[in-house]
């Protein structure tokens, strides 16, 4: 049997990684300063609405209680063909880490008064998992800033095609 490699590899590097959702508002509206893969406890109906590419993030965020980390206002909607057995779409899903990341991670957020953002959900080897991030919320400067300096990259990109 091969051996798999022990090098460390972000998440959609693995050609087993199939992404189901990505939330892009949140690197516009957040800093994103440390990021952390962790498991999700779904049901069945959920699992198959997933693999429909059914979801939104919008509003997701994680939050602590009790010493165990949730998943907040994700919505996942309905399988239609589940009928009686189906989930509420927007119900809290605990998230899958060990305590000692728990302790760093999560305490870090809470104790600097930061937010938990998904950044995305996504399969690996068959079971879903969601990147999340630690985040400072952005003022309205910084976003401008961000928007100008990816505007003056564009516009000198461009000059330089036109030169050649």
């Amino acid at each position: 049997m091969a051996k798999k490699d022990a090098k460390k590899s972000k998440p959609g590097d693995d050609p087993n990684e199939k992404l189901i959702a990505q939330n892009r508002k949140a690197r516009f509206e957040y800093e994103v300063l440390d990021t952390l893969e962790c498991g999700i406890v779904l049901v069945g109906s959920e699992v198959k609405s997933l693999r429909a590419g059914k979801m939104s993030m919008d509003d997701a965020y994680g939050r602590m209680d009790k010493g165990e980390l949730w998943l907040m206002q994700c919505d996942i909607p309905e399988y239609v063909y589940a009928n009686d057995l189906n989930h509420n779409p927007k119900r809290r899903r605990k998230l899958l880490i060990h305590r000692r990341e728990i302790n760093k991670f999560a305490m870090r957020a809470y104790e600097k008064n930061l937010t938990l953002v998904p950044l995305k959900m996504y399969f690996k080897e068959g079971r879903a998992k969601v990147l999340l991030g630690i985040c400072r919320g952005k003022k309205l400067f910084d976003k401008r800033e961000v928007t100008k300096a990816r505007e003056t990259k564009r516009d000198m990109d461009r000059a330089m095609r036109r030169a050649r």
